[in-house]
């Protein structure tokens, strides 16, 4: 399953060739009119279960039980909060939409490698303010201070953000020997980096990979004043919130930015095969004609429950020579 923001609100893509069993939680969840009914409420509330119950007429332990279900598949997230009687559990809806992808037919073909990485396992940076780390359960460090960057907690990360400058990573190079790389693919969630937020403040993001610049993309802007669906409560709604999902991919066509041709790098241009691991750069170029800075969320902040994931495509060395 997919995740994605539009003008419209939060969308979750169910594509029913992932064989996670949470898909057919997502289907079981969407498949009673009471849930329904809750999941309708809950578009313009953020509320307990004893006041769903009131407002829908249903008893208590009906709504516990449809809650959990829809907190199995995804489509709300609770919490427990302080209540004058002990603790109460508070429901958020985390999406806008669902869309099933049905089945195309495809099959995997085996030769691919993914890895995911942390967004505060870099090893390498230099930013400028705006700058700052977060982690699921607060502030690393301190704002506007680049030597935060090198704290020993940046590890937590999931958030980071600056001005202008880069990070980077280091991807392990697990290419089998003498196979051929047909595409290398890196995704994130990622958005510019405005003063508190602004949803029209373009940035130039560019990429490197092994030190070659594979090309730039021009992110609309910084999203906020409304809750990223994993963004923790103690986050401001008035700072950036989420980003966009950004696949970028090298193929022998050329460099692609979600399908958008940015570039022409190829994959043979990379030479990947000179070290045991891949370096993947990040950042804001001084000389850009937009810089508006970066954020870039984690699995636990923004809308998208991952970290940095890369993708090699390749044909095995028995293969290799094959069109």
């Amino acid at each position: 399953m997919d995740e994605l923001s539009n003008p419209s609100g939060r969308v979750l893509i169910i594509n029913t060739n992932d064989s996670a069993a949470n898909v057919e939680d997502v289907l079981k969840g969407l498949a009673s009119d009471r849930r329904l009914e809750i999941l309708r409420y809950l578009g313009g509330h953020t509320c307990s279960v004893n006041e769903i119950a009131d407002a829908l007429g249903m008893p208590a332990s009906t709504v516990t039980m449809h809650v959990n279900m829809l907190e199995k598949a995804g489509l709300i997230r609770t919490e427990l909060k302080p209540a004058s009687r002990g603790l109460q559990k508070v429901c958020v809806r985390l999406y806008d939409q669902v869309v099933v992808a049905l089945p195309s037919g495809e099959r995997p073909t085996g030769n691919t490698i993914d890895v995911a990485m942390p967004i505060g396992a870099y090893v390498d940076c230099s930013v400028m303010p705006t700058c700052g780390i977060a982690s699921e359960t607060g502030i690393i460090g301190h704002f506007d201070d680049p030597t935060t960057f090198y704290d020993p907690e940046r590890v937590r990360a999931q958030l980071l953000w600056f001005k202008q400058g880069y990070v980077e990573y280091r991807f392990p190079n697990r290419l089998p020997a003498n196979a051929r790389l047909d595409s290398l693919q890196v995704s994130l969630e990622m958005c510019s980096e405005a003063p508190l937020h602004n949803h029209d403040w373009h940035s130039d993001v560019t990429m490197w990979i092994n030190e070659c610049e594979i090309g730039t993309w021009t992110c609309p802007g910084d999203f906020g004043g409304e809750r990223g669906a994993l963004t923790p409560l103690w986050w401001e709604e008035w700072n950036s919130q989420y980003g966009l999902l950004k696949i970028w991919k090298v193929t022998s066509a050329g460099t692609y930015v979600d399908g958008v041709r940015i570039s022409g790098v190829t994959p043979d241009e990379l030479q990947l095969r000179q070290n045991p691991f891949i370096p993947v750069r990040l950042g804001v170029q001084e000389d850009a004609v937009n810089v508006g800075g970066l954020n870039i969320f984690g699995r636990y902040f923004g809308n998208y429950p991952q970290d940095i994931v890369m993708r090699l495509r390749y044909h095995p060395a028995e293969s290799a020579g094959a069109p």
